[in-house]
């Protein structure tokens, strides 16, 4: 596998020569599973939100089934895993080449590329069309992109310096929630919703962007992360001890936290005859942005996974290794996959292509013109979920055995 691509983008790159000795480093297969489970679960959400036939949100506590609501839940965990190990990849890339300069240039270079993908590639898979005029979005690639920008001005701190920055963003980000876009007026009322609201901007007339992911909290996991990476160097037993308190202690600061209904997210829990609903409420919290209750609760429990992972996988931890050696390969190749099987199953079900299969978000109540629902119910949205991450493992096998074999420049971009 090539050291510059995925290092930097999600982790520690594989048994490969170290730039300045003839020693390989081992690869860390608990770092690739993670991020392999994440974009699987990823791919999970994004059928939801193509097929669905459910005629409501799935964190709409009042409605929702709960085994609605935690096939959306499960997938909260992956953008904040994805950025976090990102941070890592960054501090492990940089220590590996022994030069900030060289790890910032790769950072400003990989981070912009990342944003032209989500603008045009990336958009190309969820719209189906070529009308920027109708919008595009900016999401987990984005906000991955902009991060690393912003790292690369970063990495020339002390890692002391960047993870305090890392750790402030994410605590204190929701005290300015009350704060909207507009209150700066028109001319800066973009810079407000790319930063910390979201919402639209015009980055080009004519050319309207909607900020899924704003900036500000997404910094803060990836400085985390940076953060995060001196652990990984450590004897695989210490590592892991130390990788599961900080798991535990997060996820305890969460229970806490969200217990109190003080602080943490814009949005209280609130008791219901049902228990059910009561646990569905606790749990449903702010992911656009993401708040600090959020990212607890999503990166607590993750690097728990990563720390019980920390020893030899069997076969599925291993089949789920190669998705994470290659993932924007795989979250690339998956959306034009599951947006031309959408097309498909609609049109044999409603025997036409309504005008939300070019649009996104995709049509959320999948109704065709006379109002019949094309959507598939939550077993064959499973099944067809599991169908496509079997199909596109071979591709994925293949082109990680590319990834590791060669040196090409061009790979380090994919």
């Amino acid at each position: 596998m090539t050291h510059d691509a995925d290092s930097v983008l999600l982790t520690e790159p594989g048994t490969a020569k170290n730039a300045d000795s003839d020693i390989a480093r081992p690869r860390l297969d608990n770092v690739d599973m993670l991020r392999g489970l994440a974009i699987v679960l990823m791919s999970l959400d994004h059928v939801r939100e193509f097929l669905s036939a459910a005629q409501y949100s799935p964190t709409d506590v009042a409605n929702t089934t709960a085994a609605l609501f935690f096939t959306r839940w499960v997938t909260d965990f992956c953008a904040p895993v994805f950025v976090f190990l990102a941070g890592t990849g960054a501090y492990l890339y940089g220590r590996r080449v022994h030069s900030t300069a060289h790890a910032s240039r790769f950072l400003l270079t990989r981070g912009l590329w990342l944003v032209v993908l989500e603008l045009t590639v990336i958009r190309l898979a969820w719209f189906f069309n070529f009308d920027y005029a109708s919008g595009s979005v900016g999401q987990v690639i984005w906000t991955i992109g902009w991060s690393m920008v912003v790292m690369s001005g970063l990495v020339f701190l002390p890692i002391s310096a960047i993870t305090t920055i890392g750790i402030l963003l994410i605590a204190f980000h929701n005290v300015f929630d009350p704060v909207s876009a507009d209150s700066f007026g028109e001319n800066w009322a973009w810079l407000w919703r790319f930063l910390h609201a979201g919402g639209g901007v015009t980055p080009f007339s004519g050319v309207p962007v909607h900020v899924a992911y704003p900036l500000i909290p997404w910094v803060g996991v990836m400085a985390a992360g940076y953060g995060f990476g001196p652990l990984l160097k450590l004897p695989q037993g210490k590592r892991r001890v130390e990788t599961l308190a900080l798991g535990i202690v997060l996820t305890l600061t969460f229970f806490g936290l969200r217990a109190t209904n003080m602080y943490g997210d814009p949005g209280q829990w609130s008791s219901h005859p049902e228990f059910v609903r009561t646990m569905l409420s606790f749990l449903a919290l702010q992911k656009y942005p993401p708040s600090l209750l959020f990212l607890l609760m999503t990166l607590g429990p993750a690097l728990i996974v990563l720390a019980a992972a920390d020893r030899p996988l069997g076969k599925f931890g291993h089949f789920l290794v190669i998705y994470g050696r290659v993932p924007l390969f795989y979250y690339i190749l998956h959306l034009f996959v599951i947006h031309a099987l959408t097309i498909g199953i609609v049109y044999l079900q409603c025997q036409e292509t309504p005008a939300w299969l070019f649009s996104f978000p995709p049509g959320h109540a999948g109704l065709d013109s006379a109002g019949n629902n094309c959507g598939v119910d939550l077993p064959v949205l499973y099944g067809i979920w599991l169908g496509v991450v079997v199909a596109l493992y071979p591709l994925c096998r293949w082109f990680a055995g590319v990834k590791r074999r060669r040196r090409d420049a061009w790979l380090s971009y994919l």
